[in-house]
């Protein structure tokens, strides 16, 4: 844990605040020409399920962000903003933490409908950071839905949520905490914070609907 006067919570986008996976279903359904019920919802990382071929999904990533605007046009997960909002409007400090640009060429346009994206849905956030290894951005705590990330925070002695989907459910051996939903997870962060607020000697916050758990809890 880094040395800080806030609680930092660094939040993945892809696959926990915006859902990725359905969105590029829906593209790699109009790239092929097929029916979208042809491609399952249940896939793993690198979509070997949609049949990709080698070098396809470079091209049909490069082809989602600029001609179907990708990262403008995802749907929030459902909770994720209002989680983060109540999180950020009791003091946790949002440093969203997402590799975006790992293809060439289109850096301005990730980041130009990442910072959208983000205002469009209202979820706040101090920093904004694109890197690959999350391991070398400072948080209290993080959410993550890719499971080498994970496993090299872990691996890195980090504190991260696995936040479920259908790339990671078997993850094997099972991450050290896990949230199925952003209710789940919003308590697995407040519960955290509260902790850290209390080894400072720091009141604290009475976030609406939610009562402060009992001194020692």
């Amino acid at each position: 844990m880094h040395e800080s006067d806030e609680f930092v919570l660094g939040v993945d986008l892809d696959g926990v605040c915006a859902d990725f996976y359905a969105k590029m279903r829906e593209v790699f359904a109009d790239w092929r020409g097929v029916d979208i019920g042809e491609l399952s919802a249940e896939v793993t990382y690198g979509l070997p399920e949609w049949g990709t071929l080698p070098g396809e999904y470079d091209r049909v990533h490069r082809f989602a962000v600029t001609q179907r605007d990708l990262f403008l046009s995802m749907t929030p997960i459902v909770g994720s903003a209002q989680s983060i909002r109540r999180l950020g409007t009791e003091g946790v400090r949002i440093r969203i933490i997402t590799h975006r640009l790992f293809i060439r060429h289109f850096h301005q346009t990730a980041v130009a409908q990442t910072v959208k994206w983000l205002d469009q849905h209202a979820v706040p956030y101090w920093d904004l950071c694109f890197m690959r290894d999350k391991s070398l951005v400072d948080a209290d705590i993080y959410i993550e839905d890719t499971e080498s990330n994970i496993q090299s925070l872990e691996a890195a002695n980090k504190t991260v949520i696995a936040y479920t989907n259908s790339t990671n459910r078997r993850m094997n051996p099972p991450p050290l905490l896990r949230a199925n939903n952003w209710s789940e997870a919003e308590d697995i962060v407040r519960s955290r914070y509260y902790a850290w607020r209390q080894e400072r000697n720091m009141a604290l916050p009475l976030a609406p609907g939610h009562e402060p758990p009992e001194s020692g809890a």
